[in-house]
């Protein structure tokens, strides 16, 4: 039998995933994390597993290359790749949120707003109607409305640590996220027995299901 390709997030969400994936059951590699490797090869579990960057799991999801996939609603929201997203594995838990300068909240009519994801930040604004410029950065954030770059920055807010000590508040919460487990709508269909047995075994660990 072929085995079932899943791309995972590189970083703190693959991690928390293989620690799912062993409490369901299955038995992945103690060193997955102690070399440069980027594909594994479990063959008594029949499965295959890619580590790549967050922003390329739903591409490679999505053409097939890898049958299923683990990654933050984040980067589903800003790819809006078509794939089945069939599970919210309830980690890796944080909010898109707009942030800035306390004195500016009540302020803005026109702004510009700085953020790692302009294109849900486009659809989002452009469906309460409200026109604004994106600009894209790529890190910190948090500098553009200290520097006055930007009115405001739509961005992930944890804890909101970062923002309080930068002088900066949240101005809205705009929606939760937490990492997803993610299939190719093609390998649904064909190989629907294994990956409906995999769907099962963790939500059996995320929520009791019986």
């Amino acid at each position: 039998m072929e085995r079932l390709c899943i791309a995972m997030a590189k970083g703190r969400l693959a991690k928390k995933a293989v620690k799912l994936f062993r409490q369901a059951g299955y038995d992945l590699p103690e060193d997955m994390f102690d070399s440069r490797k980027l594909i594994f090869t479990i063959a008594a579990e029949k499965l295959e597993i890619i580590f790549v960057k967050p922003a390329d799991v739903p591409i490679y999801v999505e053409y097939g290359t890898a049958d299923l996939g683990i990654v933050g609603k984040d980067t589903l929201l800003e790819e809006n790749r078509d794939l089945y997203e069939v599970l919210d594995l309830e980690y890796g838990a944080c909010k898109f949120a707009l942030a800035g300068l306390p004195e500016r909240k009540d302020s803005l009519l026109e702004r510009k707003v700085a953020t790692k994801y302009p294109d849900f930040t486009r659809r989002y604004f452009r469906a309460l109607g409200e026109p604004v410029e994106i600009i894209k950065l790529n890190g910190s954030i948090e500098l553009a409305p200290l520097t006055g770059l930007a009115d405001t920055i739509l961005d992930i807010v944890e804890t909101g640590r970062t923002l309080k000590e930068n002088g900066l508040v949240v101005y809205e919460n705009i929606r939760d996220l937490s990492a997803r487990l993610v299939v190719n709508k093609v390998s649904m269909k064909t190989r629907q027995q294994e990956i409906s047995q995999l769907i099962t075994a963790l939500d059996q660990v995320v929520n009791g299901a019986d």
